[in-house]
């Protein structure tokens, strides 16, 4: 009872503390939630790769006999052929799903008109375009990861399977130490979204510019400069530099053995030499300048 004739007053309920990361954990969730073609994609790619393993299996046994034949650098070379062209494969398809992702990422929502109702959440336009950009930097060497490992375990299981059945050695196991695979399988996804996070920068900044045509506004600057330069001067160097970005980091991130013979050592990377590259930090600085202009651009963007 109140004896002082004054109402009871609630107790008082202290704010919920927002940490700053949980705005840019959730939106990365939310892109992952929209874009089920980052994972379906991979992995229809990695079903179609275990089917058409699985039919060249008919042939494997009398494979496998004319491959224990040879001296054992063949051999292992033979052996894991298949397994290293089904994680190019799966690699080569997030590659792409990323750059047509990020040609999408900010003009889709103005495209559809959703940026209306984005802006209207307290998230700021440099947290989304960040968790934009951290989905072919972060997010789809993860789920490439995952994808390639379990593809290729499937496919060791199936190797195994028929050639117990048909009574050869099964040498897979021993030629295909998992472990060491996928220790050298996540250096390369990681130093490959490191080098590649230019291109990705570039192509979200046309998406937020371009009100249509994207892919022709993030291609066509490249290809015009690279052909004024081979008419005007007769060289190539603009070329060679986007060549560079895009296939370079294999000479700096592993010491690439003889033609023929695949990476299977961890002896074979070189994370010194990838770090001291200019071209890597020349590269991320410019990836974060293109992330903050695109930041800056979402700002006064609105629908198409």
């Amino acid at each position: 009872m109140n004896t002082h004739g004054t109402p009871h007053e609630p107790p008082a309920v202290a704010p919920a503390v927002l940490w700053p990361t949980r705005p840019l954990h959730w939106s990365v969730r939310r892109e992952l939630w929209e874009n089920r073609s980052l994972y379906i994609a991979p992995l229809v790619v990695a079903a179609v790769i275990l089917f058409g393993f699985l039919i060249s299996t008919i042939g494997l046994p009398h494979r496998r006999r004319a491959t224990l034949l040879l001296d054992a650098a063949q051999q292992r070379a033979a052996i894991e052929k298949p397994y290293d062209m089904a994680a190019v494969m799966i690699m080569a398809t997030i590659f792409i799903v990323g750059v047509f992702y990020c040609l999408d990422a900010l003009h889709g929502e103005r495209r559809d008109r959703s940026i209306l109702f984005w802006k209207s959440l307290p998230v700021s336009d440099f947290t989304t375009v960040l968790s934009k950009a951290l989905i072919p930097l972060a997010a789809l060497p993860l789920i490439a990861f995952a994808i390639i490992v379990a593809t290729q375990a499937d496919m060791l299981l199936l190797s195994n399977a028929v050639l117990a059945a048909n009574d050869v050695p099964a040498t897979t196991r021993d030629q295909l130490p998992f472990f060491r695979h996928s220790l050298i399988l996540a250096y390369g996804l990681a130093t490959l979204a490191l080098w590649h996070a230019p291109i990705y920068g570039w192509l979200l900044l046309v998406s937020g510019w371009a009100r249509r045509a994207t892919f022709l506004w993030a291609v066509l600057p490249f290809v015009l400069i690279s052909m004024l330069e081979r008419m005007a001067l007769g060289t190539s160097y603009f070329g060679k530099m986007v060549t560079y970005r895009l296939m370079g980091h294999m000479h700096r991130a592993f010491a690439l053995p003889p033609k023929g013979h695949q990476i299977n050592s961890l002896t074979q990377l070189t994370p010194a030499k990838f770090l001291s590259t200019p071209g890597l930090w020349v590269g991320l600085l410019l990836a974060a300048g293109l992330i903050v202009a695109a930041s800056r651009l979402r700002r006064g963007r609105g629908p198409i």
